[in-house]
């Protein structure tokens, strides 16, 4: 099974909760991110994200590893979107299962906070002023910046 996905298509959450479950897990943990109306107090309109797609994939499936050796789960997966995504849209989404319900939540924490930290995928802040910004991974500017 894969266990990340990046895509430009709305991501379908009960087809990847049923990629996920398992009948020997009883705990089952999922994070959802939305895009917000507002950051850093400017109001948000809508943002754009693009990923260096084959460096995102690989270090997401490492993260995904990393997360089945560390916790006591089954299954994991992940999927973040690309593209323009308006206030309201899913960005990203994490899911795992696990025998039981505390590893189930201690791995997707794991894994959305890897993700965030260390994928190279930017976002585009579009604010209702007119304005744009781009918004980078930190972690992935401070390596690009010891190339």
């Amino acid at each position: 099974m894969s266990t990340f996905l990046l895509q430009k298509e709305p991501i379908d959450t009960a087809a990847l909760r049923q990629r996920v479950a398992d009948p020997d897990c009883g705990g089952y943990a999922s994070f959802e991110g939305w895009i917000r109306n507002e950051n850093e107090g400017r109001a948000v309109s809508r943002l754009e994200y693009e990923a260096y797609a084959p460096l995102a994939i690989a270090e997401a499936h490492r993260i995904v590893n990393e997360a089945l050796k560390r916790f006591e789960i089954n299954n994991a997966l992940s999927a973040h979107r690309l593209g323009a995504l308006d206030v309201g849209d899913l960005a990203v989404w994490v899911g795992v299962s696990a025998p039981h319900r505390a590893d189930a939540f201690a791995a997707c924490r794991y894994i959305i906070d890897e993700i965030k930290q260390r994928l190279p995928i930017w976002k585009k802040e579009h604010y209702a002023d007119g304005k744009a910004q781009w918004v980078n991974c930190a972690q992935c500017a401070s390596q690009a910046s010891l190339v």
